[in-house]
């Protein structure tokens, strides 16, 4: 599924819970899908792409028109909770999401580096073992030759 009908589907599932009166909390799931599709959206506006099948025009406007209705979502949305729970709680929601993704970011850079240690030591453990292995092999050598 293309990322901004992923977006505009779970859009469609938040209007419709905010329209019934649900609370924003209920509606979690939903507006993490829609806003990790709008983000996919916009990298995918900004990263190269090496498409043989679309013509650089073609691209060019897929990507702009996906990017402009993710942002009309993002408004619409907006709008919605402003008019239903007030500007505080657009804020209050947006600094919800602003803290997530930089938790996320940090965990992900904790396990980047959790795997960057768990590498070099097992290249440690690895040397010492070959050179302990060299060592042995030599000395095996010397003595084999002194008899």
């Amino acid at each position: 599924m293309e990322p901004i009908s992923a977006a505009m589907a779970a859009f469609g599932a938040v209007k419709a819970g905010i329209t019934a009166g649900k609370e924003l909390h209920t509606l979690a799931k939903d507006l993490g899908k829609m806003w990790d599709a709008v983000d996919e959206v916009n990298r995918d506006h900004s990263k190269k792409r090496n498409r043989q099948v679309l013509s650089v025009n073609e691209e060019a406007l897929s990507t702009f028109v996906a990017k402009q209705q993710a942002k009309d979502l993002e408004e619409e949305l907006r709008e919605l909770i402003i008019w239903t729970r007030g500007q505080s709680a657009w804020h209050e929601l947006l600094q919800l999401r602003v803290d997530i993704r930089n938790e996320r970011k940090e965990a992900e850079r904790a396990e980047q580096k959790r795997r960057q240690e768990k590498m070099e030591a097992i290249i440690v453990v690895g040397g010492a073992a070959l050179g302990a292995a060299i060592c042995i092999g030599g000395l095996i050598a010397l003595v084999l030759n002194y008899r």
